[in-house]
């Protein structure tokens, strides 16, 4: 799964919110699928650049990223680039593209799992805010704060300072 990190799981929270809000959706376009969205965020490339760079390749994203390779010079594999690069897996796009990861969809209520469409666009947004839901928790169970309570002076210690002093 993808890296839980602060810009991961911003950019994740982000692209979830310019679907709900703005964002034209259309799964079977490179740019404005849910790969492409995540893209978009991440790249802050327009639907069309990112489509553009996905037809100088043959195949959808589960093909691109089957097909990827770091040192092609395709554009799509820069773009895949600063998508890993941030935190993200090639597994992770993969799924996210079919809304199909194990762990997200465990966290969804069955009712709604069972009837999770991979090219509806509320379905995506669930998909999107579940995902960054695992991740936020999973950095905060890792973070360890340090004990911040007062402790009292020992007996022993108030003597030693008035002595000293």
């Amino acid at each position: 799964m993808a890296k839980s990190t602060l810009p991961v799981i911003q950019a994740l929270r982000d692209t979830a919110q310019r679907l709900t809000t703005q964002a034209p959706y259309q799964w079977g376009h490179m740019g404005s699928c849910n790969c492409g969205h995540l893209a978009q965020t991440i790249t802050r490339l327009t639907k069309g650049e990112i489509h553009s760079r996905a037809m100088q390749r043959y195949g959808d994203w589960e093909r691109q990223l089957l097909d990827y390779c770091p040192t092609s010079g395709l554009p799509i594999d820069e773009t895949i680039d600063e998508m890993l690069a941030l935190g993200f897996t090639r597994s992770d796009l993969t799924h996210l593209e079919r809304l199909n990861d194990p762990t997200i969809l465990a966290a969804i209520p069955f009712e709604r799992r069972n009837a999770l469409r991979h090219n509806h666009r509320d379905d995506v947004v669930l998909y999107f805010r579940t995902w960054a839901d695992l991740l936020e928790t999973s950095l905060l169970a890792g973070i360890q704060l340090p004990d911040l309570t007062p402790t009292a002076p020992s007996p022993a210690s108030g003597v030693a300072e008035s002595v000293n002093a």
